[in-house]
């Protein structure tokens, strides 16, 4: 339980980050309302996991699917660059989540 429970507040992070992007600096109403929701979930989703979880695992985890999801997300729907060095670093994000759930 406490993985799924990490896995969502990573998953909760992407929808944060992306919100307050949109927020433009929180002058839109709903994104920043979005945002603040998300950030508020995702803390106490990540807070519930490290309960069980030890804290250099969770964390590294959860901004690891934040930061990887963030990515996806600005290639896919913002239009950014995916360039080959933006790739592979995101390849070393995704194999470092890996290696911490296995050493877990």
């Amino acid at each position: 339980m406490p993985w799924i429970q990490l896995f969502f507040a990573g998953l909760l992070e992407v929808v944060w980050a992306s919100s307050m992007k949109q927020s433009a600096g929180f002058t839109r109403l709903w994104p920043s309302i979005i945002t603040i929701v998300g950030m508020v979930a995702s803390f106490g989703l990540l807070a519930s996991a490290m309960r069980s979880l030890p804290l250099g695992t969770a964390y590294a985890v959860w901004t690891g699917i934040g930061a990887l999801g963030a990515f996806v997300v600005g290639i896919t729907l913002l239009g950014e660059a995916a360039s080959a060095m933006r790739v592979i670093a995101a390849a070393f994000i995704l194999g470092g989540i890996v290696l911490m759930k296995a050493a877990s």
